[in-house]
């Protein structure tokens, strides 16, 4: 399974976000290119502890039975729901959303597994590092996929 803990991954995934331009046409869902990269960056931001996040309720019922469908090998399904505060309405700057989610994913490497162990996920609760690391990587890929890259 690959995990944004790869040294290998972070580097194809920054290329790949490299490579996202504002007429990038999307094949699914109603962000823009740029708005989908402040997303992601949104959620690493939770990911790296700057914005905490509490379990949800809805979570804490269900989790345990949809989390292979979002951690693992197979990738995000489309349309999922996200939480209310990773919604993004605004429209934002392609290059610095882009520079914001590719050094977010660096710290986020950096951090390793081990410091990412606990930190809570306001759907899926307390994860693992080893969790973090997939989801993150499989949150990107799905955003990037979404546009073609």
């Amino acid at each position: 399974m690959k995990t944004l803990f790869d040294g290998a991954v972070l580097g194809e995934l920054q290329e790949r976000v490299g490579r996202l331009s504002a007429d990038s046409k999307r094949e699914w869902g109603t962000m823009s290119p740029a708005q989908a990269m402040e997303h992601c960056a949104r959620a690493l931001d939770v990911a790296v502890g700057r914005d905490a996040m509490k379990q949800v309720l809805i979570g804490k019922l269900i989790s345990r039975f949809v989390k292979k469908k979002f951690i693992g090998e197979a990738p995000m399904p489309l349309n999922s729901p996200t939480a209310p505060s990773f919604v993004v309405k605004e429209e934002c700057d392609l290059e610095a959303s882009r520079k914001r989610l590719s050094e977010l994913m660096t710290v986020f490497h950096q951090r390793s597994e081990a410091g990412a162990d606990g930190v809570v996920h306001g759907f899926f609760g307390p994860l693992s590092g080893k969790e973090w690391g997939e989801l993150q990587y499989n949150h990107v890929d799905h955003h990037l996929r979404q546009f073609g890259v």
